[in-house]
C-alpha cells in the first residue's frame, strides 16, 4: 500500500474510531432492541444520523463514488468493528456492504442510482437471498444445488422458490435474489417489501447483531423487469464471485475489531481483578492466555492484509479468501473464548460485550461458508496440483 493511501485510510480509519469509542459504544446498552436482541431500524438510523454528521457514514466508499481499495478497507473496517453496533453506525455492515461492493462493480446506471445510491446513504437496507432451507435439498455452502428458479415472460422474468438464513430480509429496502434459469444462475435486483417475497419466520439464532434476523422466505410469482437481472442469464454464479472474496475478508475485518475490543475489556478485568493474593494478570494461567490472544490477533490482522493485496492485485483471491476465512475465523474464536474465561462469571453475563462477541464468533465460523466447506475445497486445489505437477 502506497504512503499516499496509508495516510487517506489512517485518517479516515482513526475519524472512524474516535466515533464508535466516542459515541456508538455507550449505545451498546441502548434499549431499542427487537425481541431476538437485535438492534432495532430506529437505533440504526439514529446512529447513521450521528454519523452522517460526524462525516463518518460509509467511509470505504469515496465522495465520488470510488472504493477505497481492499487493504485500506481493511483498516477503517477493523475500526467499525470495535462495537458490534459500529459497523450499523457507520454503514459497514453485512450484507449490505457487500451488496453495495457487487453493485458498484456490475450494477447498470440504472441500477446504482435506483438501488446502490439509497444504501451508501444509509438510508436502506438490503439483503441477498441466495441460501435456501436445507432440509429441503436447497443450496447452501454449494449452490449449484438451487431450487429456485428463474423463467423469462416477455421483458420480465418470474422468480419462484424458498430462502432460509437470509440475513437483514426483514426491513430491508433493497434485495439481491439468486435463482436458476435453463441457462444457469441469475442475479435479480429488487425493491422490498415486495407482496411476491413472503417473510415466514425469522427463528431465534446465536448471534444477534443483524437487524433483522436471519429470515426464512418464501418467493411466490415475482415478477422482475429484465433490466433489473445483473448482467445476463446464467452469468449469476460469475457475479457472485464478485461479492464473494471480499464479503468474506470483510467479515474478518470487522470481528477482528470486536475481538480486540474484547481483549481490551478482558485485559483491563485481569488488571483490576484481585484473587489469590495478587492481580489476575500476575497469575501464569490467566497471563498466557492473554499473551495468546495478541499473538493470534496480530496472525489474523496479517493474514487479513495478506488477503487483501492479493484482491488489490487484480486476482479473484478465491483461495486466498478461503484461507483467511479459516485462519480468521478460527482464531478469534479462540480468543473471544479466552476473554470469556478470564472474566469468568462477568464474562459470561450481558455487563460487557465480552459475551456477545462470543457468540457473534461462533455464528461466523459458519457464515460465509463453514471452515470444513473452506477445507475441503483447499483440499481439492491440492489434488488438482499435484495431478497438474505429474508427468
Amino acid at each position: 500500500m502506497s504512503a499516499a493511501a496509508t495516510e487517506r485510510a489512517g485518517a479516515i480509519a482513526a475519524r472512524v474510531e474516535a466515533f464508535v469509542r466516542e459515541v456508538v459504544i455507550p449505545h451498546e446498552a441502548d434499549p431499542r432492541r427487537d425481541h431476538h436482541g437485535a438492534p432495532t431500524d430506529e437505533l440504526v438510523q439514529a446512529l447513521r444520523d450521528k454519523a452522517r454528521a460526524a462525516g463518518v457514514l460509509t467511509p470505504h466508499i469515496l465522495p465520488d463514488g470510488s472504493h477505497l481499495t481492499q487493504r485500506e478497507t481493511a483498516l477503517v473496517l477493523r475500526k467499525s468493528g470495535l462495537s458490534p453496533l459500529g459497523p450499523l453506525a457507520v454503514n459497514t455492515n453485512a450484507p449490505d456492504e457487500g451488496n453495495m461492493f457487487l453493485l458498484g462493480k456490475v450494477g447498470s446506471a440504472e441500477i446504482k442510482e435506483r438501488f446502490l445510491k439509497p444504501m451508501v446513504e444509509g438510508r436502506a437496507r438490503s439483503a441477498f437471498f441466495m441460501t435456501e432451507p436445507a432440509l429441503e435439498g436447497g443450496a447452501g455452502s454449494d449452490p449449484s444445488m438451487m431450487m429456485t428458479t428463474a423463467v423469462p415472460d416477455g421483458n420480465h422474468w418470474v422468480v419462484n422458490g424458498r430462502k432460509a438464513f437470509i440475513t437483514g430480509a426483514q426491513g430491508a429496502k433493497v434485495g439481491i435474489v439468486m435463482a436458476k434459469s435453463a441457462d444457469g444462475a441469475c442475479l435479480f435486483v429488487v425493491d422490498l417489501p415486495h407482496p411476491a417475497i413472503r417473510i415466514e419466520r425469522v427463528p431465534n439464532t446465536i448471534d444477534s447483531s443483524m437487524p433483522g434476523g436471519h429470515a426464512v422466505v418464501s418467493i411466490e410469482n415475482l415478477r422482475v423487469p429484465a433490466d433489473q437481472m445483473l448482467g445476463a442469464s446464467g452469468e449469476g454464479f460469475a457475479y457472485a464471485q464478485v461479492r464473494l472474496a471480499p464479503a468474506r475478508l470483510s467479515h474478518c475485518m470487522r470481528w477482528l475489531g470486536a475481538c480486540t475490543r474484547a481483549h481490551e475489556i478482558a485485559s483491563d478485568y485481569a488488571n483490576r481483578r484481585q484473587g489469590f493474593g495478587k492481580t489476575l494478570i500476575e497469575h501464569e494461567g490467566v497471563g498466557f492466555m492473554l499473551a495468546e490472544n495478541l499473538i493470534e490477533l496480530k496472525q489474523a490482522e496479517l493474514m487479513i492484509d495478506w488477503c487483501a493485496d492479493v484482491l488489490d492485485s487484480g486476482a479473484p483471491g478465491t483461495v486466498e479468501s478461503s484461507m483467511a476465512k479459516v485462519a480468521v475465523s478460527e482464531g478469534l474464536m479462540r480468543i473471544a473464548d479466552r476473554c470469556v474465561q478470564v472474566m469468568g462469571g462477568r464474562g459470561v453475563s450481558e455487563d460487557t460485550i465480552v459475551e456477545q462477541v462470543f457468540r457473534e464468533i461462533r455464528a461466523f465460523r459458519i457464515y460465509d461458508g463453514p471452515t470444513e466447506v473452506h477445507k475441503w475445497s483447499l483440499a481439492k486445489k491440492i489434488r488438482r496440483d499435484w495431478k497438474a505437477a505429474q508427468p
